[in-house]
Formats: structure tokens, C-alpha cells, sequence
């Protein structure tokens, strides 16, 4: 076997791999953000009291949670390793 067989196939078990997991994070990432949309769109935004200026506020929250995490993760995510460390997100 040559070099580019083996560097393949090892993409392609990786690639297997993690495409679940990546595949459920993104949902819930997506889920996340979302439901706050949903929840104006539908008219819940009277029913919760939530005005212009509060659903930008809520959806800026996600936007520094995403800012702040997304570094160190990325750190964390070179030490643990990828497997450990998603499951450790998902969890």
C-alpha cells in the first residue's frame, strides 16, 4: 500500500467518525439559535415581553458565548483530542 491509499482510508473512518457527532452539534447549535426567532416570529414576543431592543440583546448573548468559547475551545480541543472533546461539549 502505498502512502495516498493509506491517508484515504484513514480520512474516510475519520470522516465517519465524526460526521455524526458534527451532524448532531450542528443541530443544536442551530436549535439554539433558533428558537428565539421562532418565538418572535410567532407571536410569542407579546406573550413574553420581549421588544426589539431584548431580542437583539438575547440574540447578541449567543453571539459573546460563541466569541468567548470559541478559542479556548479550540486550545482545549488540541489537548484533549477531537473524540474527547466533543463528547465533552455534547455532554
Amino acid at each position: 500500500m502505498n502512502t495516498n491509499t493509506i491517508a484515504a482510508t484513514a480520512q474516510k473512518k475519520v470522516r465517519w467518525h465524526i460526521l455524526p457527532y458534527l451532524f448532531i452539534i450542528y443541530f443544536v447549535a442551530f436549535l439554539d439559535r433558533s428558537s428565539i426567532t421562532y418565538a418572535s416570529i410567532g407571536g410569542m414576543d407579546a406573550d413574553l415581553g420581549l421588544t426589539a431592543t431584548t431580542y437583539g440583546f438575547i440574540a447578541g448573548i449567543f453571539f459573546i458565548g460563541y466569541f468567548l468559547f470559541g478559542i479556548p475551545g479550540n486550545m482545549i480541543l488540541e489537548k484533549v483530542g477531537a473524540k474527547r472533546w466533543i463528547a465533552l461539549i455534547l455532554i
